[in-house]
């Protein structure tokens, strides 16, 4: 309790704010790598304070600095106005930020809410893919310097955690070599990636805010964007159709195209999309290692991620065939 006391005061002193006007640390629940911490003072203002583990806790290889490509995340998104975290601070590895209204996106919504909701998000997605880097791969430097190109930098991605499961001994449906020679096939489709723009990576629900505020549900922001990435906007559907098929979510992609968002479902996106997916999938399925025995995360990750990454691995093969 002090430790935590006395951190938020100095990372609140070191943004020139009042840190004896600190009236609550409250640690908050959902994050599954850093520590997340709200900081309420005492004229009412709330900020998000989030710690990594100590340098010495296991982890995987891109997990390293990811609070610098979080930061990166809210700076961009402010650009296109979307609701997200404004940085205060980044500084001794932690991340200091302001507070969004709302509470994460959850089954108590009505379907015309959802409806309505999916479409917001769409709009806004469509803003943050406008976004453009200085290269493609993870601003965080964990993998090295940012490619040229984006076969280059998700190449590396693949093999970074594929090594890691490996090193490991990850639970993979298929052998990491094996999975490794599938997913080989798709990399041509990667070069039709010429521009690296702003990618998310984990807008599943419980990192979209939804404030209720007013009455009528509105997203509130989108937070936890410690795993951004420059690449293709295309990798974002993953998550935001997680475990499921971003095609069968209308209200979405009406929002995403009628805010100038681009996507044809050909050949090669849905080869891509696969990639993607696998990539995702393999990080869900090794993360459980290092993070500890969890039974019922175990059992769930083997139950309903693992198919999922068989399922891309068996598309990856059958449009390779017809590409």
């Amino acid at each position: 309790m002090t430790d935590s006391w006395e951190r938020a005061r100095r990372m609140l002193a070191r943004a020139g704010l009042p840190s004896e006007s600190l009236a609550q640390v409250r640690l908050l629940a959902g994050g599954t790598y850093n520590t997340v911490e709200e900081l309420r003072l005492t004229d009412g203002s709330r900020y998000v304070l989030k710690v990594p583990p100590a340098a010495t806790v296991p982890g995987l290889r891109h997990e390293r600095e990811l609070l610098v490509s979080e930061a990166e995340f809210y700076r961009a998104a402010t650009t296109v106005g979307v609701p997200a975290p404004r940085v205060v601070a980044l500084a001794e590895r932690q991340l200091l930020m302001t507070a969004c209204p709302g509470d994460p996106w959850d089954d108590s919504l009505t379907d015309a809410e959802q409806e309505e909701l999916r479409g917001e998000l769409g709009r806004q997605v469509a803003r943050l893919h406008r976004v453009t880097g200085p290269g493609f791969g993870y601003p965080s430097g964990a993998l090295g310097p940012l490619a040229p190109d984006w076969r280059t930098a998700f190449t590396a991605l693949l093999d970074a955690v594929l090594d890691d499961a490996r090193h490991y001994g990850a639970r993979l449906p298929r052998s990491a070599d094996d999975t490794a020679r599938t997913l080989r096939a798709a990399h041509p489709a990667l070069d039709d990636i010429t521009v690296p723009r702003l990618v998310h990576f984990d807008l599943w629900p419980g990192n979209i805010l939804v404030d209720r505020s007013t009455g009528t549900p509105r997203i509130g922001g989108l937070i936890d964007g410690e795993r951004m990435f420059w690449g293709d906007p295309v990798a974002d559907f993953v998550s935001l159709a997680l475990l499921g098929d971003i095609e069968k979510d209308e209200a979405f992609l009406a929002g995403y195209r009628e805010a100038d968002g681009r996507v044809d479902f050909d050949t090669p996106t849905r080869l891509r999309l696969a990639l993607y997916r696998a990539y995702l999938y393999l990080i869900m399925i090794t993360e459980t290692i290092p993070r500890g025995p969890d039974p019922g995360r175990d059992r769930w990750v083997q139950e309903a991620v693992a198919p999922e990454l068989t399922a891309a691995l068996d598309e990856i093969e059958a449009l390779s065939r017809t590409a």
